[in-house]
């Protein structure tokens, strides 16, 4: 089975715009107890490519996103974007959680002209900026509202147009989809693709649902259970460099299924074992 994009796809620009280079973590404990929880990690990702961490629970996911994040650092190799080393939080990466993460006494507008605001942008231009964003992620007649009137799925889209609206290199997401109900879930995975297309932004994502990474990926890093490393890198090259906005499209590939069965395969080899204390959750 052909999981690798064909040789003819784009080649890659000379420096990637996300690279780890033999990424390790290792968690001090107490009584002098230690726990590898990654080891080894390498891969890169270029400009406006949805690159998505899969593997069981337990495996590193949220700590290699959390690294790159800079709110973790490696304990061995390094991680570079653009070239320069990532040292700790930076205004060209922003994060997307799992939980809510907008301010309650805000409304919409507030919330997503916040980190706007932080950076010393004019009121002018945060307005008409939010403005923007609220619209790329349909909360338009929403924008007076308070975060305690809307639905979980509203409330992750107001996440995603404040990260977006801070213009940065590379999105980063753990699990923004988990908490979500089926149908909500499915359409923000739309929601999200329309948005890449629409602002050609650089996605690094965490998950740990097969049909959410397939749909979402131009690539998959599998990471094997901890400590984890990457296992396989899968590009479905049934996508051949296009990308989907609606999940019937992605079905209709007879090819889709015979990936997620090897990735499920892959799933069911490396589960099993609990996660560490770092990783729970992730």
């Amino acid at each position: 089975m052909t999981l690798q994009a064909p040789t003819t796809a784009a080649a890659p620009s000379a420096q990637p715009h996300l690279a780890l280079e033999g990424v390790g973590k290792v968690f001090e404990l107490r009584r002098n107890e230690r726990i590898e929880a990654i080891k080894d990690v390498s891969f890169t990702m270029q400009e406006n490519e949805v690159c998505v961490i899969l593997g069981p629970s337990g495996c590193g996911k949220s700590t290699v996103l959390r690294m790159v994040a800079g709110l973790e650092s490696p304990s061995a190799g390094q991680l570079l974007l653009d070239g320069n080393p990532i040292h700790g939080p930076g205004r060209e990466r922003g994060m997307v959680f799992q939980s809510y993460t907008s301010f309650d006494w805000l409304t919409v507008q507030d919330n997503v002209e916040y980190g706007m605001r932080l950076n010393g942008a004019g009121a002018r231009e945060r307005r008409e900026r939010a403005a923007e964003f609220i619209e790329l992620v349909g909360l338009t007649k929403f924008a007076n509202a308070y975060p305690r009137q809307l639905s979980g799925g509203m409330k992750q889209r107001v996440a995603i147009a404040r990260t977006l609206a801070n213009d940065p290199a590379l999105l980063l997401m753990d699990e923004p989809f988990g908490a979500l109900d089926a149908q909500t879930r499915w359409h923000m995975q739309e929601l999200m693709m329309s948005v890449v297309e629409s602002t050609r932004t650089s996605v690094l994502m965490v998950t740990h649902d097969i049909e959410e990474a397939i749909f979402l990926a131009d690539r998959i890093e599998f990471m094997s259970r901890h400590p984890g490393s990457v296992l396989e890198e899968i590009k479905p090259a049934f996508k051949q460099g296009q990308r989907f906005t609606r999940k019937e499209q992605l079905l209709d590939f007879p090819e889709y299924g015979d990936l997620e069965r090897h990735v499920m395969k892959l799933m069911r080899q490396q589960g099993g074992d609990e996660a560490t204390p770092a990783e729970q959750g992730a």
